[in-house]
């Protein structure tokens, strides 16, 4: 009589061995979705060039869950700030190019390149551009009594008395600074330029009286606008903020080919594979689609990057390189 093998007791193996080898086969599939993860499933670390509570950083916390459930595995945040990104952006140049160690940035990495004469790594040929994730305007903003209401004010004043009229910025360098810069250019005017160790200290010294003028992050200074601390003359956007909609862009107030913008790319070290890179820029694309992502960008007074692909963050960065290294050529600007 033909007697039918016991599956977990064949000839030869032991209960505990079959038991074993049962085990190992039921879980091969998901050992195979974990190895074709990035990096083989493990955990991908964006590095923050800025610090915690900073606008980079909130950007990484609002994208890392997303990107997360796109990609099936874990993603965290690393903070490393220092010397204008250079720390971060210096780390992440160094790293295995498999895609689990990322640099989140902010718009100095495209200023970085013109205004040290000397960068630890070569910004052009050490990254990867996968996405700009989105966009964010500052706000020309001025304290109360400074008694002026539009920019065609403040212009008329400063062409009146040549560097009497200043604008306070978070250092030399600065994307506040480099807005001043710009506006110079573009108006013919001469500010005094006032550098301060941080946003924070300079917005306080505008709201104080100290300096009148500030070209401030949208995000951070919008609550300062509402209280009627800081009166808000033109966004610097090519369109108007939706949480500050009767203040007109600097087009409208009279400046004619003025954009500055606040932005933040995610990048990886070159050398990444194709199918790694196009893994994440398809997570990084399916995180901005998610409305609770789009909700939180917009609280903050931004938008999300209109196409979030390799190219078109290639095509912006280099952009941004090239507006901003002719304008610190021209006006001479140097840290210190």
């Amino acid at each position: 009589m033909h007697h039918l093998s016991d599956p977990l007791n064949p000839p030869g193996l032991s209960r505990r061995a079959a038991l074993a080898a049962v085990g190992a086969t039921l879980a091969a599939p998901w050992v195979h979705t974990r190895a074709a993860g990035v990096g083989g499933g493990r955990t991908v670390t964006l590095v923050v060039s800025y610090p915690a509570g900073g606008g980079a950083d909130l950007m990484a916390r609002i994208i890392a869950p997303r990107m997360a459930e796109a990609l099936g595995q874990g993603v965290v945040v690393d903070n490393r700030p220092g010397a204008s990104g250079q720390l971060a952006a210096s780390a992440v140049a160094r790293a295995t190019p498999d895609g689990t160690t990322l640099l989140l940035d902010a718009s100095s990495f495209a200023v970085n390149p013109s205004l040290y004469p000397k960068l630890p790594y070569d910004s052009n040929t050490a990254f990867v551009p996968l996405a700009v994730l989105a966009t964010f305007p500052n706000v020309l903003v001025c304290h109360p009594g400074f008694g002026v209401n539009s920019v065609k004010e403040v212009i008329a004043r400063a062409k009146a008395k040549p560097e009497d009229v200043a604008y306070a910025s978070s250092g030399n360098g600065s994307a506040q600074h480099l807005a001043g810069a710009l506006f110079e250019e573009r108006t013919g005017v001469r500010l005094s330029h006032i550098p301060y160790r941080g946003g924070g200290p300079a917005m306080n010294d505008v709201m104080g009286g100290q300096v009148p003028l500030f070209f401030a992050n949208l995000a951070s200074s919008l609550g300062h606008i509402q209280a009627g601390k800081l009166r808000p003359l033109a966004v610097t956007s090519a369109l108007r903020a939706r949480s500050l909609p009767d203040v007109p862009t600097m087009a409208q107030a009279g400046v004619a080919d003025y954009e500055v913008l606040e932005w933040n790319p995610v990048l990886a070290p070159t050398g990444i594979a194709p199918e790694v890179r196009t893994q994440l820029v398809h997570a990084i694309r399916k995180a901005l689609a998610d409305p609770e992502v789009l909700g939180r960008i917009r609280a903050l007074g931004g938008d999300a990057f209109p196409d979030a692909t390799q190219a078109s963050a290639g095509k912006f960065i280099q952009a941004q390189q090239a507006q901003w290294g002719k304008v610190i050529r021209e006006r001479k600007i140097v840290v210190g």
